[in-house]
């Protein structure tokens, strides 16, 4: 079984196989307990959507990792792939920018916002 950063380390190899573009890895550990690390990528069509997280599971898989899910694939404009403490984003530029996950992970980091209270 591969640690959160050999995991990590797999997934971007396998995205940089089939050419994904802007790869970004966001450390989650600390803003969620049920992943460590979010890996969002972009991909120009749905054929290659497909055939980015094709390589990934197909990857992690030859390394003794389990897959727990994927969704997304009757689209594929946006791919998940659940690895456990790594989940993969495959999306396409559009698709990217209108969720922006980037900025909302980014967000949670910075810290949420205190709740008013009003004294009794």
């Amino acid at each position: 079984m591969l640690t959160t950063e050999e995991k990590t380390l797999a997934v971007v190899a396998a995205l940089e196989d089939v050419k994904a573009q802007n790869i970004t890895v966001i450390d989650t550990s600390k803003l969620s307990s049920m992943f460590e690390r979010m890996i969002i990528a972009s991909a120009n069509s749905t054929r290659q959507t497909k055939a980015l997280a094709d390589n990934v599971v197909v990857k992690l898989k030859e390394r003794g990792e389990v897959v727990l899910g994927r969704e997304g694939e009757d689209s594929g404009e946006w791919i998940l792939v659940d690895l456990g403490e790594v989940l993969v984003h495959v999306m396409q530029p559009a698709i990217r920018d209108y969720y922006n996950l980037e900025e909302l992970w980014s967000r949670a980091q910075a810290g949420r916002p205190k709740l008013a209270v009003t004294p009794k």
